[in-house]
């Protein structure tokens, strides 16, 4: 049984018949990372937070969550709350605006503790402790009584880890993890994540817009466009043998490598509420024909575990 199975997940703005979610289904084996690609706005953080439960008001799911086998979408709110953070662990976008500027970092890792485990306050900061260790914090005594403003961003992102896993999550969400830290310490976070996945045998999905690190770190990614996913399948060959114009577009507009001009995608995302017809791609699309416009093609299997949303999948022939 997967960790995580998603199937037919729609996200709809309660306020108007659109969806900014379509149709998706994914599945997260353990102990594994799945990468998650995409232009923001392509709807990759709606994904992991209907997952957690805390979709905005102005949104609704509908669809299928199995974390475990147990349906996530259908559980009453106390049950998801005893889920949140001991079943599954977040880490958010920004650190600086997810932690409470003042509160101590001790306090706020023992505090997702003792939301779960009936344990005394003195062992909840013994375990932070423990936890800033294990994310190899320096001088983690210290951080422990200091406030989020006192530490650089790569040491919140370190504290937003460990409250994430202080629970040994069985399913770890990574939403951007590494936005605004330069690339020695976003080295540095990403090994840290795949030595947690290895030792605590957790699964995580791993988001992000940056193919390099979907590349280099999950096994199995997605592409996503406009609410849809595109292209899927083993990370290694949807980025050396992509089928789907759009993940070709992402990976040419890249510098790949040294002499070779970029290939920006022309225009922009439309709004959810303004997709052509047909593949929701076809007006940025160079390889669209008139056949593209007329209905929204269905993801097909273009080798053994690669998919694609495209008629034409079968025809491109494109290498990294």
């Amino acid at each position: 049984m997967p960790v995580l199975d998603i199937s037919g997940l729609n996200i709809f703005f309660r306020t108007k018949p659109v969806k900014v979610v379509s149709e998706l289904s994914l599945s997260i084996e353990k102990a594994s990372i799945f990468g998650l690609a995409g232009e923001s706005g392509c709807g990759k953080s709606l994904t992991a937070l209907s997952i957690m439960g805390i979709l905005p008001q102005v949104f609704r799911a509908e669809g299928r969550i199995l974390l475990n086998g147990v349906e996530l979408l259908s559980l009453p709110e106390p049950q998801m709350r005893r889920l949140r953070g001991r079943e599954i662990g977040m880490i958010f976008q920004e650190p600086m605006t997810s932690l409470n500027p003042v509160l101590r970092v001790g306090y706020q890792i023992a505090e997702a503790i003792m939301a779960h485990y009936d344990i005394s306050k003195k062992e909840a900061e013994e375990r932070a402790l423990e936890l800033l260790k294990a994310v190899k914090m320096p001088s983690p005594e210290v951080r422990l009584r200091e406030y989020p403003h006192q530490l650089s961003g790569g040491m919140r992102q370190r504290v937003m880890i460990a409250m994430a896993i202080a629970c040994n999550p069985s399913l770890l969400i990574a939403d951007e993890p590494t936005t605004a830290l330069d690339v020695t310490i976003e080295a540095q976070i990403l090994e840290l994540l795949r030595g947690l996945v290895e030792s605590k045998n957790m699964s995580m999905l791993l988001i992000t817009h940056d193919l390099g690190v979907i590349k280099e770190n999950a096994s199995h990614s997605a592409v996503m466009y406009a609410g849809r996913i595109m292209e899927t399948g083993p990370s290694d060959i949807i980025f050396s043998k992509s089928r789907h114009p759009y993940t070709i577009g992402l990976i040419e507009s890249l510098p790949i490598r040294r002499g070779l001009a970029l290939k920006p995608i022309p225009g922009a995302v439309p709004r959810p509420e303004a997709l052509p017809p047909g593949c929701k791609f076809s007006d940025r699309c160079r390889y669209v024909i008139e056949d593209c416009k007329k209905q929204e093609p269905s993801l097909i299997e273009v080798s053994n575990g690669h998919m694609a949303r495209c008629i034409r999948a079968q025809e491109i022939e494109w290498e990294l």
